[in-house]
């Protein structure tokens, strides 16, 4: 099936009339693989779809959007590139409900590390295409969600975010402001630290389950 981006698919064990989704964001330098590796343990009435981002980086990594440095080492991000993922990402999402039996009230992201910047954003821009987020071991950037974005309806989105409290890199402070943010604007989050690094632990994912089933 030729949709904007590549993604693995596996089909639901429920088949129901329309089944939810969850659509895996792989973190930067990853690719679909990875977070597809969970699809087995993830619940049975589930489409489990999981895109590659649409920047190659060799020799086999891929990208939501460039992270760049300057001279003094400061990284920076090319936000440009990642408003235009986010856009990507809306219009795949509209692809997949076209293209497969998926009911489109029930649209999970789960993203990692740079997926989970981009769901962020993607929800928060096109909150009528998302129901809930996971966002693990991102960070909310407020200046790749569309201006404007409290003038649409995002009062059903909710969020589950989880971060390592030793993460090397993406600092537990960035992620903590996620869930004061989202405060401010009156959503619903479920937020968790663990002692680990830049990763998914076991009781994270065991959580995440929870949080899936719960809601």
């Amino acid at each position: 099936m030729n949709l904007s981006l590549y993604h693995l698919v596996r089909e639901p064990k429920v088949k129901q009339e329309k089944n939810p989704l969850l659509l895996l964001l792989h973190g930067y330098g990853s690719n679909e693989e990875d977070l597809f590796s969970f699809a087995a343990q993830l619940p049975d009435e589930y489409f489990i779809i999981s895109a590659r981002a649409p920047y190659n980086l060799p020799p086999y990594g891929h990208a939501w959007y460039a992270i760049n440095f300057d001279e003094d080492m400061n990284k920076f991000s090319d936000e440009i590139q990642a408003k235009e993922s986010r856009d990507l990402i809306g219009k795949f999402i509209d692809e997949l409900i076209a293209a497969y039996p998926i009911d489109n009230e029930k649209v999970t992201l789960i993203g990692f590390s740079q997926g989970a910047i981009l769901s962020y954003a993607v929800a928060l821009t096109y909150p009528e295409k998302i129901a809930r987020v996971a966002a693990l071991s991102g960070y909310l950037n407020a200046d790749i969600i569309e201006k404007n974005f409290q003038h649409k309806d995002i009062s059903k989105l909710r969020f589950f975010i989880s971060h390592g409290i030793v993460d090397q890199v993406i600092p537990v402070e960035w992620a903590r402001k996620a869930p004061e943010f989202l405060k401010t604007l009156g959503l619903t989050e479920e937020y968790h630290e663990y002692p680990i690094g830049h990763g998914v632990a076991p009781q994270n994912f065991y959580d995440l389950l929870n949080w899936l089933q719960a809601h």
